[in-house]
């Protein structure tokens, strides 16, 4: 039997939360008022408490259900798009702020902030994908780019077609990154040949590879720091 629609959350509560995030720390809300804001906005004829219950019965958590993919918000009952959209956006500003932070600045020397960065777009995706770091002679980022995506174990890489467009974006350095949605940052047999493959290509153009990071769920390893590149 489908459950009836819910009605509009009172006004007072709707109220206190806004209040409580305007006035006090961001950490003063849990995860549940959080989502519930954000679809207070999308959803203004909704009682959103329970659509943020269930997104969190479903995801666990705030960030993992912005990060969701749509067609899994999707399944979460009074969502709908106007719902998947407001989530979306919130990712959409957490990794554009992640970004600023890393703009403009010598990546080799903030690498904490680089790995926040990383984390924030590629941590909890759940197909592996493949991005490519490009800097300038000041090791600046010069440009981000996705190079493949793949399956929940394997993306295809292209060492040739990585130098190529090292050389159409005038980069000096290159930094590797991908994802393993199992959460485990281990690389891989194939992850150490594909580098030293890519290495290989970029060093007959003159471009240095700096490194090869793989990103799991919360953590990370650096093929450079693992003595393996």
């Amino acid at each position: 039997m489908a459950r009836p629609p819910e009605s509009v959350a009172p006004a007072g509560h709707r109220e206190r939360l806004r209040n409580r995030l305007i006035t006090a720390e961001p950490d003063a809300l849990n995860d549940q008022d959080l989502l519930e804001i954000i679809l207070f906005i999308a959803l203004p004829r909704r009682d959103t408490k329970p659509i943020a219950k269930r997104l969190l019965e479903r995801f666990r958590s705030f960030s993992a259900a912005i990060a969701a993919p749509a067609e899994e918000l999707a399944r979460i009952e009074g969502l709908g798009p106007a719902g998947i959209a407001a989530l979306k956006t919130v990712q959409a500003g957490a990794v554009r702020l992640a970004g600023a932070e890393v703009m403009d600045r010598e990546l080799l020397n903030d690498w904490d902030g680089l790995m926040r960065y990383l984390n924030t777009r590629l941590a909890r995706e759940k197909t592996e994908q493949f991005r490519i770091l490009f800097l300038d002679t000041r090791n600046r980022l010069r440009a981000d780019e996705v190079q493949s995506r793949g399956t929940v174990n394997h993306t295809a890489v292209y060492p040739r077609e990585v130098a190529k467009r090292a050389l159409e974006l005038s980069a000096s350095a290159v930094i590797l990154v991908h994802n393993h949605p199992s959460g485990d940052p281990t690389p891989s047999r194939e992850d150490v040949a594909m580098t030293k493959e890519v290495a290989a290509a970029l060093n007959t153009v003159s471009v240095v590879l700096h490194d090869h990071v793989i990103i799991g769920n919360g953590s990370w390893t650096s093929l450079r720091r693992e003595g393996l590149l």
